[in-house]
């Protein structure tokens, strides 16, 4: 297969409900990129993305939400390399923070500060400080305590600071119990009493200023439902806010649109009919609508490269151990996390049951179980499918596992976006003596 060809390919599958590699026995393109080929430059594991499939992603929200007074902020959370937050830049897109990490990577990857929403209910007063200083957009407030704190560090700055209430609308996201934010025993957001109380006192924030609402009720949702519940929801209580006299400026949707993780049983909400929800429950607000889309634009980008190690037969298991683990690719042992694991040369050897594994010392460590792949041997070169999302943004350098390459590909080419990490990087900030101080 021609490189054009098999980027054309991609382009066209990018937007449908699972991003395909087509593979041949020699091997499979990836955004025209030939991933043999760069196995054998490239020592595995290591993470690929298309840029491609990103920039189709984007397109095709954009398109669901034209008409809307909409400001798209991606969740930087789901994959924060630099290389990623540049395309969103170049797109026009703003960011969502949940640390003062990200907000630092946003402004380098060119996002501009008007364009960024600072959310998490563990915001401390440095890092409202920070995202005051470069002028943020808005903080989406979680509690009490915080939007005391963002009065108090804006008043010290002598600023005023645009403010959204972050409600917990109590709906069941029908997700992981993990991955749900909007159930009122989850940690996030504060109930519509609270919020109202927080409206009618709004006089003893002089400089938060209080004029958003904001709602995100989970990850994964692939079902209509939840949305039109919450949404609902607070746009009733936009209604009832005006009605009072308190204007709101933006009302902020958040996130959470599931992808196909597994072909023909997972069926993620279409982004017409996800824009639909929003304009029929919002139809009498004028203001800004904050989009916070994560996973929907890079999981399925993305790619874990692998290898086998061995296979390993015990009395009633076969045990596919890769060269990759749970440090690499955390939502397995998380969640229970399904991704679809394939060789990457097509073959037609006889199908094997493999418990799917790699080297770290914990029972966790495994992708799948009993999976069914064509036999396998020490060497072959695997894919774990839709791993752009949560994927490196998680990964951990636990026993001692340097963190894996991260690569773009687009239409052809490819660039090393991030190195893989050295043994004596991983040990740089450790002191090899004891030097003792005293307070």
């Amino acid at each position: 297969m021609a490189s054009g060809q098999a980027s054309r390919g991609i382009m066209m599958q990018a937007t449908s409900a699972a991003l395909r590699v087509p593979t041949t026995e020699s091997g499979a393109f990836f955004d025209g990129v030939d991933l043999q080929a760069l196995a054998r430059r490239l020592p595995t594991p290591f993470h690929v993305y298309s840029a491609t499939a990103i920039r189709e992603r984007i397109a095709a929200l954009t398109a669901a939400v034209a008409g809307l007074d909409a400001l798209i902020c991606y969740a930087v959370k789901a994959n924060s390399n630099t290389a990623i937050l540049q395309l969103m830049a170049e797109a026009g897109l703003g960011a969502d923070i949940v640390s003062a990490g990200e907000l630092r990577r946003s402004l380098r990857a060119g996002i501009p500060a008007e364009r960024i929403v600072f959310s998490g209910v563990g915001k401390t007063a440095a890092e409202i400080d920070e995202a005051l200083a470069t002028g943020i957009l808005r903080f989406n407030v979680e509690s009490r305590d915080e939007l005391e704190t963002l009065q108090r560090v804006a008043h010290e700055r002598g600023t005023i600071a645009g403010a959204a209430v972050r409600i917990n609308p109590d709906v069941d996201a029908g997700t992981h119990a993990k991955i749900s934010t909007g159930k009122a025993e989850n940690k996030f957001g504060v109930s519509l009493h609270e919020a109202r109380a927080w409206f009618a006192d709004s006089a003893r924030f002089p400089n938060a200023r209080l004029d958003g609402l904001h709602v995100h009720i989970g990850s994964q949702i692939l079902k209509p439902e939840p949305y039109e519940a919450a949404f609902e929801q607070v746009a009733a209580f936009e209604r009832e806010l005006a009605s009072s006299g308190h204007e709101i400026n933006s009302i902020d949707v958040g996130g959470g649109l599931g992808v196909s993780y597994r072909e023909g049983i997972d069926q993620p909400i279409g982004l017409p009919a996800y824009a639909g929800i929003i304009r029929r429950a919002l139809r009498h607000f004028t203001g800004q609508i904050v989009f916070e889309p994560g996973r929907l634009l890079v999981a399925d980008a993305g790619l874990l490269l692998t290898r086998v190690i061995r296979i390993k037969h015990g009395d009633q298991r076969h045990f596919l151990v890769l060269d990759s683990a749970m440090n690499d690719l955390q939502r397995p042992s998380l969640y229970d996390a399904w991704h679809a694991i394939e060789p990457v040369a097509a073959t037609k050897e006889s199908l094997v049951a493999y418990d799917i594994v790699g080297p770290v010392c914990e029972s966790a460590d495994t992708f799948a179980r009993g999976r069914f792949l064509p036999q396998c041997e020490p060497g072959d070169l695997l894919m774990i499918r839709a791993t752009g999302a949560y994927g490196a943004s998680m990964a951990s350098t636990y026993n001692s596992r340097p963190l894996a390459a991260e690569v773009l590909l687009d239409e052809g080419r490819y660039a090393i976006v991030r190195r893989a990490q050295t043994l004596d990087e991983l040990t740089a900030g450790e002191a090899a003596e004891r030097t003792w101080e005293s307070l």
